[in-house]
């Protein structure tokens, strides 16, 4: 019988030396790499079959059996696939230039018989990924078609025995492949860690993945189900078990696409923000399965980052992967993967919010601002496609409209769409501005999330209405009433100059503003930067120099402002700051001086 002793290939050696340091980024994926070298064993064996029903002479009840020897270090995975000759050991083994799973592909291809067949990976490839945890292997494969065994072993020096050998008597066709752990890497032979590993990277492996009388794997994985026959339950357990959640999913997606582009995806929006959603530590992305083989944990260019709140599977045979499966090559499919995914899902919120409300209110509430943060991203290149999916609370019964839902409803005489902004809906509800534009029958909406407004400016307009704050120093509900207003103040200039004048350069200009209710006075704001932005960008560190240009404007028809034209000098300075530091107040601004706030205001009360 043969026996040889020989180097690996440079370029093996070279694979071996980068496979062990840095291409894969944990040690586990090793599992993964020889479970799923198994798989494909099998699958050969099968596809030959169909035309030698003589190689299944010794057995159709195919398998991937894993047994360990914790206190000698040991870990063995077999499979009673197609194995090998001696001949075919070294080309698949010693070289990665001639990989037996690449050949075999290339017939299958030239066959087109593919449809009987799940091929991946290159078996020559992942198979030296064992050697990060193994400081030796031994590898006994039987091939049907060879009357020896062959017997492979190496420690990763750069060179490997091979010899044929008498059958060994658990091997009556396929491979098994020893491993001596290295002292650091022992847990390996632990039960509990092989049956966490594979559940995790080999948990849809299509055949029986067994340790002792235990099967690990789900052969038939949920996504690749008929879904008539998945419960709801079964989602759920599969979100739990998969995405390590406490609590049930608030949704589910399950989207089985065929044709020129295929793959089954199974999504789930949780139910709350994870704890870290908001920080850089959160990673976003999809698991990703290439023929039921688990490829990547987050495979980031699945879902937009708009849509990184996603949790699921996407399961695709069509991946060019490449040397350690851990890191895609630039791939087309994947590409359409990811945006037919993003339409699809766009296209099921679609569904919800006209044909369910309420639920689709419960995802706003968690991942709305995620949503909105989608429509200001890159200047607004998703604007089109998330506009109708945004609600907001409007002083219509103060419950959640769309934007085209306000719109349809608006009156022939307003130009715009109205909103305002605040800390809360109870505090905006109660500006008197709100409430006398309600009163006139106007709907407001209430922009109570401090990014509304510059998402409202990425949008800049809906069907064809811009967006304009109550808040504005430009505000006016049609031109009949700015011409009045315009009218009015000149009138007044001469005594509202003198007011700017009294007030100095904490505000702008002072001016007539109509709208305002019962309210003698408030603040609005005039230029790009509104009071709300002033709020926001405040508490981000460098900005606190960002300061909205402030006008204050006093209510024509309110006592105090035929008070404050006929008052002295004095009284009329202690009344506009008093007036100033109210409506700061009311729009949710600290003011300067508590203290000397309150002595004019005990001042002037006690007159």
């Amino acid at each position: 019988m043969r026996k040889e002793t020989q180097n690996f290939q440079a370029e093996t050696k070279e694979l071996l030396n980068l496979m062990v340091h840095s291409i894969y980024s944990n040690k586990e994926i090793f599992i993964r790499e020889l479970i799923s070298n198994a798989s494909d064993a099998i699958d050969k064996l099968k596809f030959k079959s169909l035309t030698n029903t003589e190689l299944l002479k010794d057995g159709k009840d195919f398998k991937i059996i894993l047994k360990s020897d914790k206190d000698k270090n040991i870990l063995e995975i077999k499979d009673n696939g197609i194995g090998m000759t001696f001949e075919e050991v070294h080309e698949n083994i010693g070289t990665i230039a001639k990989s037996g799973s690449k050949a075999f592909l290339e017939k299958m291809k030239e066959a087109k018989e593919n449809k009987d067949l799940d091929i991946i990976g290159q078996f020559g490839v992942g198979f030296y990924s064992a050697f990060m945890v193994a400081d030796e292997i031994i590898l006994f494969t039987k091939s049907p078609e060879s009357e020896t065994t062959v017997k492979w072993s190496s420690k990763g020096d750069g060179t490997y025995e091979v010899e044929e050998i008498e059958n060994v008597d658990d091997l009556v066709r396929g491979t098994k492949i020893i491993l001596h752990l290295k002292d650091e890497d022992k847990e390996f032979a632990e039960d509990y860690r092989l049956k966490g590993l594979v559940k995790k990277h080999s948990g849809s492996i299509k055949y029986p993945v067994m340790l002792g009388e235990e099967k690990l794997n789900n052969e038939k994985p949920l996504w690749k189900l008929d879904q008539k026959d998945i419960t709801d339950e079964m989602y759920n357990e599969f979100y739990k078990s998969t995405f390590m959640g406490m609590e049930d999913p608030l949704m589910h997606f399950n989207f089985k696409v065929q044709g020129s582009l295929e793959y089954n995806a199974i999504l789930f929006v949780p139910n709350r923000t994870p704890m870290d959603f908001y920080t850089k530590e959160y990673k976003r992305g999809l698991q990703l399965y290439s023929k039921n083989v688990f490829i990547m944990e987050s495979a980031e260019n699945l879902v937009p980052e708009y849509l990184r709140f996603l949790k699921g599977v996407v399961d695709t045979d069509n991946l060019s992967l490449n040397i350690s499966r851990e890191i895609l090559q630039q791939n087309n499919e994947l590409t359409k993967i990811s945006n037919n995914l993003e339409k699809k899902v766009l296209g099921e919120f679609t569904k919800l919010l006209k044909n369910d409300r309420d639920e689709y209110i419960k995802f706003w509430e968690i991942f709305g601002q995620t949503i909105k943060f989608g429509v200001q991203e890159m200047f607004g290149i998703n604007k089109e496609k998330l506009q109708d999916l945004i609600i907001f609370k409007s002083s219509h019964d103060d419950k959640y409209v769309t934007l085209k839902e306000y719109v349809d409803r608006m009156p022939g005489n307003q130009e715009d769409i109205f909103y305002v902004t605040g800390e809360s809906e109870e505090i905006v509800k109660e500006l008197p501005k709100l409430k006398a534009l309600k009163e006139k029958g106007f709907e407001i909406l209430y922009f109570t999330d401090r990014i509304d407004e510059f998402t409202t400016k990425t949008l800049m307009d809906y069907d064809g209405k811009k967006f304009k704050s109550i808040t504005a120093s430009d505000f006016k509900l049609n031109k009949e009433e700015a011409e009045k207003d315009e009218t009015l103040e000149k009138e007044n200039k001469p005594i509202l100059d003198k007011f700017k004048e009294l007030l100095g350069e904490k505000i702008a200009e002072v001016k007539l503003g109509n709208n305002l209710g019962s309210s003698a006075v408030a603040i609005t704001s005039r230029g790009e930067i509104s009071l709300e932005m002033e709020k926001t960008l405040s508490q981000i560190p460098g900005n606190e120099g960002i300061k909205a240009e402030k006008i204050l404007e006093l209510n024509p028809e309110h006592p105090l402002f035929e008070r404050l034209k006929n008052a002295q000098d004095e009284e009329v300075r202690d009344l506009l700051d008093i007036l100033y530091d109210q409506a700061l107040l009311v729009e949710g601004f600290k003011i300067e001086n508590p203290i000397k706030f309150a002595e004019k205001l005990n001042k002037i009360l006690s007159k």
